[in-house]
């Protein structure tokens, strides 16, 4: 006979878990070392202004920063000697989450958007499902065309190529053939793609 035995774990010790993990990922995000949690001496300075201070001691370093009333930024810690910035460190961050959210906002993910078809379909049908397809091509997305077949409809593939090649026709102008129909199983699929 076969005894299991359940665990259970004090719901502190997964409070403190989920707590050293936000606290990893907040580490983890925050890579740059700012003031005081720059360490290694002697380092090459920046100025506020771009220009070249040269390599000085950490704590000349700090002096420049608190006289100028900016932050020390850590912007090439693998450099010998670690290269660092006088600058408004509140300010940088704000710059570089402003940048990552343009850059979101212009980006388009091209999305794979599928219409089936059956060799036997009708012209009101086959309108209405080609000009779904044509307004995702026309939205920048690809479409995958599925041709369908029941029972033994699988031994004329030709009829379903014909049907799909009308739909190419159709799509002429706002698609190209990405992937030639190929058969798989029971389905016919073929790639168009925007011009």
């Amino acid at each position: 006979m076969v005894f299991l035995r359940s665990l259970r774990v004090p719901s502190s010790a997964l409070h403190t878990r989920e707590a050293s993990l936000t606290i990893q990922n907040e580490k983890q995000e925050q890579r740059v070392r700012v003031n005081r949690q720059i360490r290694i001496s002697p380092v090459r300075l920046i100025g506020a202004d771009g220009s070249q201070l040269g390599i000085v001691q950490l704590e000349e370093a700090f002096r420049i920063a608190a006289e100028s009333g900016h932050d020390l930024v850590e912007v090439a810690p693998l450099a010998r000697p670690p290269v660092v910035k006088v600058m408004d460190y509140g300010k940088y961050r704000f710059e570089q989450a402003k940048a990552a959210r343009a850059a979101k906002k212009k980006q388009h993910v091209i999305q794979m958007k599928e219409v089936k078809y059956r060799p036997g379909i009708d012209d009101h049908d086959f309108d209405f499902k080609t000009r779904h397809a044509r307004n995702f091509l026309q939205e920048g997305n690809k479409v995958k065309l599925t041709m369908m077949f029941r029972g033994r409809q699988v031994a004329h593939p030709e009829l379903g190529r014909e049907v799909l090649q009308r739909v190419v026709d159709a799509l002429q102008d706002v698609g190209k053939v990405e992937m030639e129909p190929k058969l798989e199983g029971r389905n016919m699929t073929m790639v168009v793609g925007p011009k």
